[in-house]
């Protein structure tokens, strides 16, 4: 693999020439700094969320104790918190004026970073280092946010000793590893146009890739910033936004398409073979009725989308979800992988969208592969798929002023809670929900409801699982049916130990055999809040995960 040029991308050349090489360049899927940490959002660049660890396995995993736990608060902290005389750091920043505010419980759903025995973490406008080692908090950062949408925070990015976070007032922030000190911070989006940033940055070479989230009618955007000064670097729309731009005959004219949504609000997966990072896009906008975008496919909304991490310029497209009207996202991270597909080897690219389908196509070209439901109740489409193995809606699942029953709910069949994929066995596994609503339409102008507005839903029923699907036809391999609700569980963990960790919908962590889902061991949390980790250090792996504002690590003793 070709080393980007960095000399003039940073003021510092050679400075971050020889941090890039040392300390995040791709070899293979797996990051430079070692299968011991966790370096990046999905543990390394493919999505998979498989580690290599394996000291805890199949034999010895009924013997996992809690090693520790440690508690946080967003905002400015209470008396003997952070920033007090015997707490740790406490680090200030913010565009917004006035006093500090009282900010909201911290919820952890980040995928909590490991490196050389430091922790890092983030929820809506907090970060913190901590000791792996005991949970102890080294430092805290706290931003004063103008407001927005606090929907969530999955996670930073790291480049050398300098960390990347998002903030739901659309700014890229930058701190110090080592002290929690900000750098800088630049803005990403229009603050006024309803966007909000809820991604993990994900750092490849000299550029760190930053998404956002909106739920108005502004235009979906993946961007690329230097991670020495926060410089842009490029912008690739997801939706056309001039005329002669690819995909604009799927729109009803350049108004709707330059409106027209497609947000990429959970981070991608990076081949660095081809240099290509593959990411979901979220809805078309207007979210829940078609009329004012046309009959067209919407393009490129609800897709995967490969871009070169260069230049920005997408390689190629494959959409899951043609003119969605149900606000089913295709955002999911897409897992990369290599299977033995039909008698050769192939690069595949895998996805479980939140409409219910699964999808395999090839990474380097797009080319279609597999598709198949992974919903059974899943019921918006014709039987039979079109020429390009995408699902045909069907117009009377739309939502009706009389009413229409349809599978999923709004919540969708899988969301962001991170998938996960074993090459031990070649299953992908994924959390998902089998639900029904009935969705009505409000208003009759259906024309001017744009963003999330014209619908009511009302939910009626369903059931949670966790499922593994072979990516080689499609089929289920084996289902596990959690008892309580239709609420999706959260995000997975595979290991090289033959174990899948999962939290289920009742608030257990479990670890079950990747091959049957029988369960081995649990530990009840009460809330699994994000997907559980793990890292090797001083010779112990441990396994880490969040409930709510707490984190739990466990380890063999």
């Amino acid at each position: 693999m070709s080393v980007p040029n960095l000399m003039h991308k940073t003021s510092s050349g050679r400075h971050a020439l020889r941090r890039f090489i040392t300390g995040t360049v791709a070899l293979g899927f797996t990051l430079a700094c070692g299968a011991h940490d966790w370096p990046t959002y999905s543990g390394d660049y493919s999505g998979q969320r498989y580690s290599k660890l394996s000291e805890i396995n199949q034999s010895n995993v009924q013997h996992l104790t809690l090693a520790w736990t440690a508690r946080v608060t967003s905002g400015p902290g209470p008396a003997g918190g952070a920033g007090s005389l015997h707490g740790p750091p406490l680090i200030i920043g913010g565009e917004a004026t006035g006093n500090l505010f009282s900010a909201l419980q911290a919820d952890i759903r980040a995928s909590v970073l490991q490196l050389d025995g430091v922790l890092y973490f983030s929820v809506p406008d907090n970060a913190w280092a901590m000791d792996a080692r005991t949970g102890r908090i080294l430092w805290h950062y706290y931003w004063k946010t103008r407001g927005g949408t606090h929907i969530g925070n999955r996670g930073m990015g790291k480049w050398g000793n300098y960390l990347y976070m998002e903030t739901p007032d659309d700014y890229l922030v930058s701190l110090d590893a080592r002290t929690g000190k900000e750098r800088w911070h630049v803005p990403i989006a229009s603050f006024e146009a309803q966007y909000f940033s809820t991604p993990a940055p994900i750092v490849i070479g000299n550029h760190v890739l930053a998404g956002t989230g909106n739920d108005l009618d502004a235009p979906g955007m993946l961007q690329s910033f230097d991670p020495e000064n926060g410089a842009l670097q490029w912008r690739f729309y997801t939706v056309p936004m001039k005329a002669g731009d690819p995909g604009l005959n799927t729109w009803k004219n350049l108004d709707a398409a330059s409106h027209g949504g497609g947000n990429a609000w959970v981070p991608g997966s990076y081949d660095p073979e081809t240099h290509l990072y593959i990411f979901g896009t979220g809805n078309p906008t207007p979210s829940y009725f078609s009329a004012a975008r046309g009959d067209g496919a919407a393009l490129f909304t609800c897709s995967l989308v490969a871009v070169n991490v260069d230049t920005g310029k997408m390689a190629w497209y494959y959409q899951t979800s043609p003119n969605d009207t149900h606000d089913w996202d295709s955002a999911q991270t897409p897992v990369l992988a290599d299977i033995m597909f039909k008698g050769k080897m192939r690069k595949v690219a895998m996805t479980a969208a939140r409409n219910g389908y699964f999808f395999v196509v090839d990474r380097t070209t797009g080319e279609h592969l597999v598709t198949s439901k992974f919903s059974d109740t899943s019921n918006w489409a014709q039987d039979e798929l079109n020429a390009q193995g995408q699902p045909v809606r069907i117009p009377a699942k739309d939502h009706d002023i009389a009413g229409a029953l349809v599978s999923s709910s709004n919540e969708g069949a899988a969301n962001w809670p991170p998938p996960s994929y074993s090459p031990d066995y070649g299953l992908f596994y994924v959390p998902m929900a089998e639900s029904w609503a009935m969705y009505y339409q409000t208003e009759t102008d259906s024309g001017g409801s744009m963003g999330l507005g014209g619908k009511e839903e009302i939910g009626v029923g369903g059931n949670s699982y966790l499922k593994a699907i072979d990516p080689k036809t499609g089929k289920i391999a084996w289902s596990v049916h959690y008892p309580t609700g239709s609420h999706l569980a959260n995000g997975l963990l595979t290991t090289a130990g033959r174990l899948l960790f999962s939290g289920d919908v009742n608030g257990n962590l479990v670890a079950r055999d990747p091959g049957s889902g029988k369960p081995l061991w649990h530990a009840h949390l009460g809330n699994v809040s994000n997907a559980p980790g793990t890292y090797l250090l001083d010779g112990h792996q441990y396994i880490l995960v969040a409930g709510g504002d707490t984190l739990y690590a466990f380890r063999l003793y």
